[in-house]
């Protein structure tokens, strides 16, 4: 005799509804029940099931079940290897979630069956290689009350909507507790964070480990209004002004000393990109310090010249060369010495006596 092990109903706390399905997105339950339904079964499944379930890709998969974990209502468990080797389920409480990062482990397929605890045991049935992301900045975590708090401030509210419209897309619960992180903990005013979601999405990074990471560091410089912002040339320059510091190793935020320079180049000069960047490139070839005002010294020499397009440039190449050879004829050993008017016949003379 077989028991049939497909039942009417699956039983869900009531501390999930209460206190953790609100702030999870749709993807999110959705696993989040269909793990819970096939435990209390006692059916297997595995990640590539859940994806085919629901019309889901792998990765959207185990970013749910990360999320839970950082709920603390799964458990994921990794080999030496840091490859998911086991889940199991912890108990709902009315507490807000802590949020522990780790590195991402690689995406193993696996299989669920319920043992005398009733929680998960994991077999690894497959190994699918994924690329593992490093994980920096972990936002403290916040009670229901605090966050409620800074979604009902009228200010903060506004700073939430700001966000999402930046975005393109909902907030989570963990970018929230960031932006809270950023407003309370850091003390950023709603337009200074504002200033700082426009700076990381012109910088292209919506990931909120990015734009905590640029808050602290501009914390750490004391950066607190957005007048300190544009003091210290950290405020929102235009594209080309980090695409030329890019292309001459300067991958970090700009201070204004720094900025100035493609600003001139730009504006003062008058100069066009392609002038500018085949100056930063001959700049890169030539030096590896100093780069700025190497580079300065090769535009401001254009400038002198009349350069306004490129062919002026190689204009400029050929009389410079063309100086430097005759430069060169000029200064051999023989035109090394002083010349002078001797009258021979006096000197022999001279001499003759």
């Amino acid at each position: 005799m077989n028991k049939d092990e497909y039942n009417d109903s699956t039983v869900i706390s009531n501390r999930f509804i209460d206190y953790y399905m609100k702030d999870a997105n749709d993807a999110e339950i959705k696993v989040y029940l269909y793990l819970v339904r096939m435990m209390s079964a006692n059916l297997p499944t595995s990640v590539s099931d859940i994806a085919d379930m629901f019309n889901h890709t792998e990765r959207e998969v185990m970013r749910a079940l990360k999320y839970w974990e950082k709920c603390n209502l799964l458990l994921l468990e990794f080999n030496e290897s840091k490859v998911l080797t086991g889940i199991r389920f912890r108990s709902p409480n009315n507490q807000t979630y802590v949020e522990t990062e780790h590195t991402p482990a690689q995406i193993v397929p696996i299989k669920i069956v319920q043992d005398k605890e009733n929680s998960i045991i994991v077999e690894k049935v497959e190994r699918i290689e994924r690329p593992v992301e490093k994980v920096e900045n972990a936002t403290p975590s916040y009670s229901r009350d605090q966050l409620k708090a800074f979604k009902n401030n009228p200010e903060t509210a506004q700073l939430l909507f700001i966000a999402e419209a930046y975005l393109n897309r909902p907030l989570s619960q963990s970018d929230i507790q960031s932006l809270y992180f950023i407003h309370d903990e850091l003390g950023f005013s709603c337009e200074l964070t504002d200033a700082l979601l426009q700076y990381c999405i012109e910088h292209g990074s919506t990931d909120f480990r990015y734009i905590r990471k640029v808050a602290i560091g501009w914390k750490e410089q004391n950066i607190n209004c957005v007048e300190d912002l544009k003091e210290r040339g950290s405020s929102m320059y235009e594209k080309y002004v980090y695409t030329i510091l890019k292309s001459l190793g300067r991958n970090s935020a700009p201070v204004k000393q720094e900025a100035d320079y493609p600003i001139r180049w730009h504006k003062d000069f008058g100069f066009s990109m392609d002038i500018i960047m085949e100056a930063c490139n001959r700049t890169v070839k030539a030096t590896d310090s100093h780069r700025l005002e190497y580079c300065d010294k090769i535009l401001s020499s254009w400038k002198k010249a009349g350069v306004t397009s490129l062919s002026d440039v190689t204009s400029c190449d050929a009389s410079f060369k063309k100086d430097r050879v005759k430069a060169a004829s000029g200064n051999n050993a023989f035109n090394s010495f002083a010349k002078t008017n001797y009258d021979f016949d006096e000197l022999e003379k001279i001499l003759t006596n």
